[in-house]
């Protein structure tokens, strides 16, 4: 009887040890898959750089999106993911178990807005794309794209940032303002082009504004890909011979976005880059051009071509004279 009393004891003791031990795993092992909620509270916490994990859960605990800081901490230390979490904005909400959470910040899923420039894009176009998005106002970002001390920051000389809004698709943050914006557009230009665009400008014997205001004419013109070096040749052979470039698009830029025609009014209005009245080329770029107009711009093909007009289907008919263009106007506009 003793011995089966002090077995009982040990027993007793033993179930006892353990379940202090496993009482704390299991409550861990819970708070690792269980939300603090049900979804409901939704917040943007910004994991900024050079922050510590501790002070961001704490912040995720005093949002409510967590229940308890210290073990989402030990959590991410055991899981070998507490240096390997990136910095940024995170959109997170209380239904989301703090395992998904931490998979969330080590993926980098940052929160943002995806925002796409279409090539050829002029800034007024870009800006009433970021107006209809609801992502920033048309005016605000048009007069940024002004603004001279930012152009003197981003080291362009024109007027505006016409010309060097990169093409492409980006992420727009929260807390990023239309500077941060234009920052990132134009960085993302000098990122593609940078010093190979510079070293052949020199080699040209023209300027790097002058090879992006050449492709921005390109791009606008062109609708088949293939067309756009047969285009850049016509201008080219034109500014060798001293011949206006009478380009439609220059003809409403700053007016309207260019839909393919133009009207008699238009090719007769005033403007510094209608090139129906000015010689040469416009004072700078009349959109942003993407990669292949810009490549058209710097190796333009080799023909005798000074004209060209638009067929029915999109492409162009080229020209070498003057009766020939006339003829094919005729023909594709009569």
């Amino acid at each position: 009887m003793v011995s089966i009393t002090k077995n009982k004891k040990l027993l007793l003791g033993i179930t006892i040890v353990v379940s202090l031990v496993l009482a704390p795993l299991a409550g861990f092992g819970i708070f690792v898959v269980r939300p603090a909620g049900e979804g409901k509270n939704v917040q943007i916490l910004d994991f900024a750089e050079g922050y510590s994990l501790r002070r961001f859960a704490g912040e995720l605990e005093k949002a409510g999106i967590i229940s308890n800081a210290g073990l989402f901490v030990l959590y991410a230390r055991i899981a070998g993911a507490d240096a390997r979490i990136k910095a940024g904005d995170y959109q997170l909400n209380d239904g989301q178990s703090p395992r998904e959470i931490l998979r969330r910040m080590v993926a980098g899923e940052i929160f943002g807005h995806r925002f796409a420039v279409p090539e050829g894009y002029s800034m007024y176009q870009v800006a009433e794309l970021l107006e209809s998005r609801g992502l920033y106002e048309r005016k605000d970002f048009l007069k940024e794209c002004c603004n001279r001390s930012l152009l003197r920051e981003l080291g362009i000389g024109g007027a505006s940032v016409e010309g060097y809004l990169y093409p492409s698709t980006y992420m727009i943050r929260p807390k990023m303002d239309v500077a941060d914006i234009i920052r990132m557009m134009v960085g993302q230009f000098d990122k593609v082009y940078g010093q190979r665009l510079s070293e052949k400008a020199t080699a040209l014997g023209i300027s790097t504004k002058e090879i992006v205001t050449l492709a921005s004419m390109i791009e606008k013109e062109a609708v088949v890909p293939a067309e756009r070096p047969l285009i850049a040749s016509v201008f080219t052979n034109r500014l060798k011979m001293g011949m206006p470039l009478q380009s439609d698009p220059t003809a409403v830029y700053g007016v309207r976005a260019f839909s393919g025609k133009v009207s008699k009014r238009d090719i007769m209005r005033p403007s510094r880059y209608n090139t129906y009245v000015i010689k040469g080329l416009p004072p700078g770029p009349i959109g942003n051009p993407g990669d292949d107009a810009v490549n058209a711009a710097i190796t333009p093909a080799t023909t005798p071509y000074l004209y060209f007009v638009a067929k029915k289907d999109g492409t162009h008919h080229f020209s070498a004279t003057l009766d020939e263009h006339n003829r094919a106007v005729r023909k594709y506009l009569r």
